[in-house]
C-alpha cells in the first residue's frame, strides 16, 4: 500500500512509520508534516535514506500543498497523527488546536474524496470521553460513552472525530478512528509526564507534579498502539470507533516515584505544583471491541515498557537534550516558573 502519515515526526506518527517500513516492506510511507515545536527530523533519520520512504514538509491545513501530495502520490490510505496535542498548551491557546485538528482534519478528507482512498484513518484520544470518577473502579470508556470533552485540545479532537464520521455517513468517505489511551515509549517530546519526569530526574531538576498527583491514566507502550492502528487501517470496518487501551491504570505520583526508584535518584526532587485547570481525573479504555474483531491485545506489560523506555532516554540523551535546550525550554518556564 501508498500510505500518507501525517504528523510521522511527531512521537506516534514517528513511531508507526517505524513500525510499518519494519512490518511490511512492500509498503511505501510518505511523511507529512509541518514540523512544529513537537515535530523533530531526527526522528525519522533511520528510514530517511529508505526507497520506501519520503518526507515532505507541509501543513496539513495548506489545502494547495495538500491536493498537490494527493496528485503526485495517489495514496491507498491516509493515517492522520498530525496534531496539536499537548492540554496545556490548548489551555493557553485555544486558535491553534482549532485550526489544526478540525480544519487540517476536513482539508485532509476533502482530498481524500477528491482523489479517492482505500481508507481514512484518524487519530483520537480518549480524553474525547472526559472524565472518570476515582472512586468507581469499575467504570470504563467505550466506544458508546457519550463525548464529554474538558479542554479546548480534547473539544477539537472530538470536533475532529464527529467531522469523520459525518464525511463517512454524508459522502460514503471509508473512515475509521481509533481513540487511544496515555501513551509513553521512545521519541516522546519531554513536556508530557514520563519524558519531562525521565529528563529532569536525569538532570537532578525538579520533579513538578500537579495537585497532589491523584489524576489516574490508563497507559499503553507506543508500539502496541502502532499495532493496532496498523490493524485497523488494514482489517477494520468503515465507519467504525475503535478504543485502545491497555488496562493499565496508574497514579501520576506513583509514575514519577517509579521513575525516581528506576533512575536512583530520591523522591525530595517531586515538587507539587498548582493544579491545571478542568484536570480530569481518571480515564480508562474498555478495548474489548478490538480485542473480540481485530484480535488485538496489549503486549508490553507496563513494568517492562516503562524500562525499555527510561532505557531508550538513557541511550539517546542528545535527541531530547537538543529539544530541551532550545524553544522547548522558553515554553517550560513560562508554564512551571511560577507555579
Amino acid at each position: 500500500m501508498n500510505i500518507i502519515v501525517t504528523g510521522g515526526a511527531g512521537f506516534i506518527g514517528g513511531n508507526f512509520i517505524h513500525y510499518v517500513i519494519k512490518k511490511h516492506p512492500d509498503d511505501r510511507i510518505v511523511c507529512l508534516d509541518k514540523l512544529t515545536y513537537a515535530g523533530n527530523l531526527s526522528t525519522l533519520a533511520p528510514v530517511m535514506e529508505s526507497s520506501a520512504f519520503r518526507f515532505v514538509r507541509a501543513d496539513i491545513c495548506d489545502r494547495e500543498a495538500v491536493y498537490r501530495l494527493f496528485e503526485e502520490e495517489y495514496p491507498d490510505v491516509v493515517v492522520n497523527f498530525a496534531a496539536e496535542s499537548h492540554v496545556d498548551r490548548s489551555i493557553e491557546d485555544p486558535g491553534v488546536f482549532l485550526q489544526t485538528n478540525i480544519m487540517g482534519t476536513a482539508t485532509l478528507m476533502d482530498a481524500c474524496r477528491k482523489y479517492g482512498i482505500r481508507r481514512y484513518h484518524q487519530v483520537s484520544t480518549d480524553e474525547v470521553y472526559g472524565d472518570l470518577p476515582l472512586d468507581r473502579p469499575d467504570l470504563f470508556f467505550t466506544e458508546e460513552t457519550p463525548i464529554h470533552t474538558s479542554s479546548p485540545y480534547s473539544s477539537s479532537k472530538a470536533s475532529a472525530d464527529l467531522l469523520a464520521l459525518a464525511y463517512h455517513r454524508t459522502y460514503g468517505l471509508p473512515v475509521t478512528i481509533s481513540r487511544c489511551s496515555n501513551n509513553y515509549g521512545p521519541y516522546h517530546f519531554p513536556e508530557k509526564l514520563i519524558p519531562l519526569m525521565i529528563a529532569n530526574a536525569l538532570n537532578d531538576k525538579p520533579l513538578p507534579v500537579y495537585g497532589q498527583g491523584l489524576n489516574v491514566r490508563d497507559w499503553l507502550y507506543v508500539e502496541d498502539h502502532c499495532r493496532a492502528v496498523d490493524l485497523i487501517i488494514r482489517e477494520g470496518k468503515d465507519g467504525e470507533v475503535y478504543n485502545v487501551g491497555g488496562h493499565n491504570e496508574m497514579r501520576n505520583i506513583d509514575i514519577v516515584k517509579l521513575i525516581c526508584r528506576e533512575l536512583g535518584k530520591s523522591e525530595s526532587l517531586i515538587t507539587y505544583v498548582a493544579d491545571r485547570k478542568g484536570h480530569d481525573m481518571r480515564y480508562a479504555i474498555d478495548p474489548a471491541k478490538i480485542h473480540r474483531e481485530l484480535g488485538w491485545l496489549p503486549e508490553t506489560s507496563f513494568a517492562d515498557g516503562i524500562r525499555k523506555t527510561i532505557r531508550w532516554y538513557l541511550e539517546n540523551r542528545e535527541w531530547w537534550e537538543t529539544i530541551i535546550s532550545g524553544e522547548y525550554r522558553n515554553y517550560y518556564e513560562n508554564m512551571y516558573g511560577n507555579r
